[in-house]
């Protein structure tokens, strides 16, 4: 027996408003998961053109992971345009909106007060010593990047938080939670899932500039905050810990507050990201250290993540529940069971802030 077309009518409705209910969640990304909303945060992705294959690695691990049930937009950079190709195979990889930008030329070159000269005779001097990436033009642009133009950037302008990723990592066990709504609701500005010891060898000056930017600016660093974690003598000298910001999540007030761009102006002048090989890594961390107090910084200790050469692995009941494939005493590569990573555990013995 036919429906009746009143009923027939009724069901059509139904399915329309179920499809365009599935478009508002899905399409336009207004997701909310349970109770909380989701917040103003993005995936920012420094990337070349040729990356495409392994972010779509980078890119399966954080939507089976994570994102499929929260879908965060992502922000691809690069300093060429990119092809066709490349927003094609990363486009593909998730319902979230992508956003595709190019760095402006101004953001990845030299400064007028670089010497170049002395630059090049620097990275010789560096490869002939056997420094990593000694001799890499490139990799001294998209470290001065990273450490304080990303976010300057015209599409991370609508953005309060940012979530880094990129190519050929793993996210090794679900996220079951908003990592994101966590470090709003709980007034975090920067978090972290492995710390590990600089190479020196990169940085000889950095720690005597951050000394002059403390003498300099002493009214920009509060009396109580993380340095304790980086210096373990009032500021004498640097230990070399930072936290590995190829896996950082940030709320953007602090990268653009007016402390962390003095901070990098006054470091971007002394000239060290070419001269040397700063990396964006210990700026990031130092400058946490300087002006952050403990309770503002986080480490996700239950986030399983492996960038090549090391690996955060959860432990107990968090790798079960998270259903992580990781191997937590695997000592090559998992980082708080190397002697690579005391920075880690250091930071649980860092003080808490007192309470007037």
């Amino acid at each position: 027996m036919p429906l009746p077309r009143s009923l027939l009518v009724r069901y059509l409705l139904l399915a329309v408003g179920v499809i365009g209910l599935y478009t508002l969640l899905h399409k336009n990304y207004i997701y909310v998961p349970g109770a909380e909303p989701r917040v103003n945060a993005c995936f920012t992705v420094l990337a070349r053109n040729h990356d495409w294959r392994a972010l779509r690695d980078s890119m399966r691990q954080i939507e089976d992971r994570f994102n499929s049930r929260y879908n965060y937009p992502y922000v691809f950079l690069n300093d060429k345009p990119f092809s066709a190709e490349f927003i094609n195979m990363t486009r593909s990889m998730t319902r979230a909106q992508v956003h595709y930008g190019q760095i402006p030329s101004e953001h990845w070159s030299y400064p007028e007060w670089i010497n170049q000269t002395k630059a090049a005779s620097r990275r010789k001097e560096m490869h002939e010593k056997g420094v990593m990436y000694g001799d890499s033009e490139s990799y001294r642009h998209m470290c001065r990047f990273e450490s304080g133009l990303f976010f300057q950037h015209p599409l991370m302008q609508q953005f309060d938080y940012y979530w880094r990723l990129e190519p050929g990592i793993k996210y090794e066990c679900d996220i079951n939670y908003d990592p994101f709504v966590y470090m709003k609701k709980n007034k975090i500005r920067y978090a972290w899932t492995i710390a590990i010891y600089e190479l020196m060898n990169t940085i000889p000056t950095l720690w005597t500039s951050v000394k002059k930017f403390m003498h300099t600016h002493p009214d920009l660093i509060p009396s109580t905050n993380s340095l304790w974690w980086v210096s373990r003598d009032n500021g004498t000298t640097y230990n070399g810990c930072h936290f590995w910001s190829n896996f950082e999540i940030a709320d953007l007030s602090f990268y653009r507050s007016k402390e962390y761009q003095t901070f990098f102006d006054f470091l971007d002048r002394e000239g060290g990201f070419f001269y040397e090989r700063w990396g964006d890594a210990p700026v990031h961390s130092i400058a946490a250290a300087l002006f952050l107090q403990k309770e503002e910084v986080h480490w996700f200790n239950d986030i399983g993540y492996y960038h090549p050469g090391w690996q955060h692995c959860p432990s107990g009941n968090a790798w079960l529940d998270n259903r992580c494939t990781c191997d937590p005493n695997d000592k090559s590569k998992t980082i708080t069971n190397a002697n690579w990573g005391k920075c880690s555990h250091e930071w649980e013995m860092l003080p808490d802030t007192p309470r007037a």
